[in-house]
């Protein structure tokens, strides 16, 4: 294909992204059909106010629903368009931001974080704890890139009693912030073990800030969501956007409560954008984030990264550490990769990667089904069994689209 053709298919493409959803080549719309009553019998059990689902196959969106409330006290029906907080979600974009730095040539995966970040220089390890404090000694070796972005750096995954309100009151800048970060003394050796860690993508958000000259939020929405035509999605809500935010919620003594202001603050006057999970968006635009990967970094005519850092993300990173929160799962750079289909990735191929939200949110892309799948809930405490079923439900209606 010629490249004026190719960019032409391509452009194609995100017209179609962009406009109403076309049926997916192979996906069964009879079982597709089955996504809306199954998320509604959700809402009407009072588990969740709405939901927003989306199913994408062969460069379409072959389903796309709303139920439900986005504002269940106004009677506010859930859109498509509606507009959600994504939180942890936000993590693989964070990783996407720093390879395209690497592919610039502007740093690489194997440096130290000191390199690029002098106050991380000469951390400490925390070798054991007594009454009268921790034993202190040089880790084996310092912090790596790759080790913020696979969860692996050692560093504490909470903030520090300092800044122990910072998601909440979101009043210091990632420069601030991330230098309190590195004055701790790390909990492991780097590389040993993989242990959740959310300051660690916050200092990939500030490394960015350093190597690219430009502010964290200012990159990824110049890098990736304005070449993506992703337009709903960002870290600062306008006061237009405001009108399409799902409310979140909780529930409490049997009912759900609307509980904005827990676990991340809301963004109105803030500092900090939270790279480990700040961001607003659609399921619209996670698609086209997701078909960009599964694209191998392209889309609409605009590249986002090259091949081979899609492959280098979406490819296990942790070896035989245990990582994940279910079972037979590891993580890619910024991704969660499912090495062994099982549970709630039963229906998944190996292979398969994504993430979740503190919220509920969910994205998954399935690269030998070619096949993108997108829940978008609002609910803090929702127990485990219950979003997995959420999820296990729309990934199993999804994946059985596909027939025999």
């Amino acid at each position: 294909m010629s490249p004026t053709r190719s960019i032409a298919a391509s452009a194609f493409f995100l017209a179609l992204v962009c406009t109403s959803p076309t049926p997916g080549a192979e996906l069964d719309p009879g079982r597709l059909a089955g996504i809306r009553p199954r998320m509604q019998q959700f809402v009407d059990a009072g588990e969740i106010a709405g939901a927003v689902t989306l199913v994408a196959r062969h460069d379409r969106v072959a389903g796309l629903e709303a139920v439900g409330w986005q504002d269940l006290e106004a009677k506010r029906p859930m859109r498509t368009d509606s507009i959600f907080r994504i939180a942890s979600m936000t993590k693989p974009i964070t990783a996407v931001g720093i390879m395209i730095l690497v592919d610039e040539g502007k740093l690489s995966v194997e440096d130290a974080v000191e390199k690029h970040l002098p106050e991380f220089r000469g951390m400490k390890l925390a070798a054991g704890r007594s009454k009268e404090g921790a034993t202190l000694k040089e880790p084996a070796r310092p912090i790596a890139v790759r080790d913020l972005l696979t969860h692996t750096s050692g560093m504490p995954g909470g903030l520090p009693p300092a800044l122990a309100d910072l998601y909440a009151r979101r009043d210091h800048t990632l420069a601030e912030a991330v230098g309190q970060f590195a004055r701790r003394s790390l909990e492991f050796e780097p590389g040993t073990k993989w242990a959740y860690c959310n300051v660690g993508i916050d200092t990939l958000g500030r490394i960015i800030e350093v190597v690219s000259g430009r502010p964290y939020e200012a990159f990824l929405a110049e890098r990736v969501f304005q070449p993506l035509g992703m337009v709903d999605t960002c870290f600062y809500p306008t006061a237009g956007q405001r009108d399409r935010l799902a409310v979140t919620y909780n529930l409490k003594e049997g009912k759900l409560v609307a509980s904005q202001g827990e676990i991340i603050g809301l963004p109105w006057g803030a500092k900090y954008p939270i790279p480990a999970g700040g961001l607003y968006s659609t399921a619209r635009d996670l698609a086209k984030l997701y078909q960009m990967m599964l694209q191998r970094g392209s889309l609409g005519g605009k590249r986002i990264l090259t091949p081979a850092s899609v492959a280098v993300m979406t490819r296990p990173q942790t070896g035989n550490l245990t990582a994940g929160f279910t079972g037979g799962m590891a993580f890619g750079f910024g991704w969660a990769v499912v090495q062994s289909p099982q549970g709630v990735t039963a229906m998944l191929s190996r292979g398969s990667f994504g993430h979740g939200g503190a919220f509920g949110t969910q994205g998954w892309i399935d690269p030998d089904k070619d096949l993108i799948m997108v829940l978008m809930i609002q609910r803090l405490g929702l127990p485990n069994a219950d979003a997995s079923d959420m999820r296990r439900q729309l990934q199993s209606i999804a994946a059985g689209a596909l027939g025999d």
